[in-house]
């Protein structure tokens, strides 16, 4: 029994049919109590987020919300009710939380599997999959499968889908050697938001390196009476210590979009990441990752080791790298795992589809587009002019051929 004088009056009316001479302001009520429970999560004892979160309902109708990326907040699409949701900016985790097994979220998502691409993707629990977001196929099934370790950090949605679809419209008009007609009329179709995973990585490296560089010089001399000009090389040898921080370094975790692809989509602003929340993935999904957090922590240290190199070598004047060799440890190593915004969808062209992506934090698009055989052609014949031209110059500036 409620507490409430008005207690006669549930959902608004009395038994009657009557309306609550306080109606108007119920739904802005409830809206508000469920934003205090969203802004208060469950703690187990050892500080972990307890998953005992289900789809959010609208406080107001009882529909299910989603996260509206221009609001920044969960909406209901059937009566506008919006909620906060009050979340933390994400704290970097110690690296040896990715040695200890837990953590896993499979009590409040579930997976569905692709059985046409294979694509698995996280849905939150109560959600229901339509179509794979990435083939556009309806042949998808509900698995049992666990859906690993939870993310502790998420880049939420920004940029709304419309926007997404205008994004790649102008992409497309920008690929030169593109048909004309897609240029000027790519239609992006299944275009869908999906929270793609990846951890990112900061950590301190120390390094030891040795190698030989070398500068070009050139050598005039005489030969059977001709001027002749002779590239030498001039080598030395380095040697030494290193030390950089490396912020952020992001490794894709799964295998549905490259890490050429998600490189071209950054910046994602990670440091700014909020914590996850379920309420996140409300009309979304969520890939789940191929690589573990210590496959990619491999390859975020082949990362490491490129960026050391390019640093290290900054600091010579040369013009060649004859041999490197670099060594290096890293220490106050930390991470997390993200859960990244990403639109997924394909333009169709002569019964191909080419498919592209979209950054749902910056706006960003990368992907595939159909090329025109006949601009190709006509810039290998450039090319191959001026390789012509090349060569002539070089035989006219050292004396050979007609020019001797």
């Amino acid at each position: 029994m409620s507490d409430s004088p008005f207690s006669e009056f549930e959902n608004g009316k009395n038994a009657s049919g009557q309306s609550s001479p306080f109606s108007e302001f119920d739904a802005s009520s409830r809206a508000h109590e469920t934003a205090a429970t969203v802004a208060a999560p469950v703690l187990t004892e050892d500080g972990e987020v307890e998953n005992n979160t289900d789809v959010t309902k609208c406080p107001a109708c009882g529909a299910n919300m989603v996260y509206d990326s221009e609001r920044g907040k969960l909406l209901c699409e059937h009566c506008g009710t919006e909620v906060e949701v009050r979340a933390e900016t994400s704290e970097e985790q110690a690296f040896e939380r990715l040695l200890t097994r837990g953590n896993e979220w499979g009590d409040e998502t579930h997976v569905y599997r692709c059985e046409n691409c294979g694509a698995r993707e996280i849905l939150s629990d109560g959600e229901i999959a339509g179509k794979c977001p990435f083939c556009g196929t309806t042949n998808i099934v509900r698995t049992e499968e666990l859906s690993g370790l939870k993310p502790n950090a998420v880049v939420p949605f920004s940029v709304g889908k419309d926007d997404a679809v205008a994004n790649v419209r102008r992409w497309a008009r920008r690929k030169w050697l593109s048909p004309g007609k897609f240029r000027r009329g790519a239609k992006p179709e299944n275009v869908s938001g999906v929270y793609t995973p990846a951890f990112s990585f900061d950590t301190s490296a120390d390094a030891w390196y040795s190698g030989v560089l070398g500068k070009y010089y050139y050598y005039t001399r005489r030969v059977n009476g001709k001027t002749v000009r002779e590239r030498r090389l001039k080598t030395f040898p380095i040697r030494g210590q290193y030390s950089a921080f490396f912020d952020d370094i992001l490794i894709q975790a799964s295998d549905r979009i490259s890490q050429e692809s998600l490189d071209a989509l950054q910046p994602f602003d990670t440091g700014e990441s909020r914590e996850y929340r379920p309420e996140y993935l409300s009309g979304y999904t969520a890939g789940q990752y191929s690589k573990d957090g210590l496959a990619c922590w491999n390859a975020a240290r082949g990362v490491i080791r490129d960026r050391l190199q390019q640093l290290v070598l900054s600091r010579y004047t040369y013009d060649t790298v004859v041999s490197f060799h670099l060594d290096f440890q890293c220490r106050n190593t930390t991470y997390k795992y993200l859960l990244l915004p990403v639109y997924v969808g394909h333009c169709g062209w002569k019964k191909k589809l080419y498919h592209f992506f979209v950054s749902g934090h910056n706006g960003k698009v990368t992907g595939k587009a159909p090329v025109s055989p006949l601009k190709v052609g006509l810039l290998v014949l450039l090319g191959l002019a001026v390789v012509v031209g090349i060569a002539f110059l070089f035989m006219w500036w050292n004396g050979m051929g007609p020019f001797a």
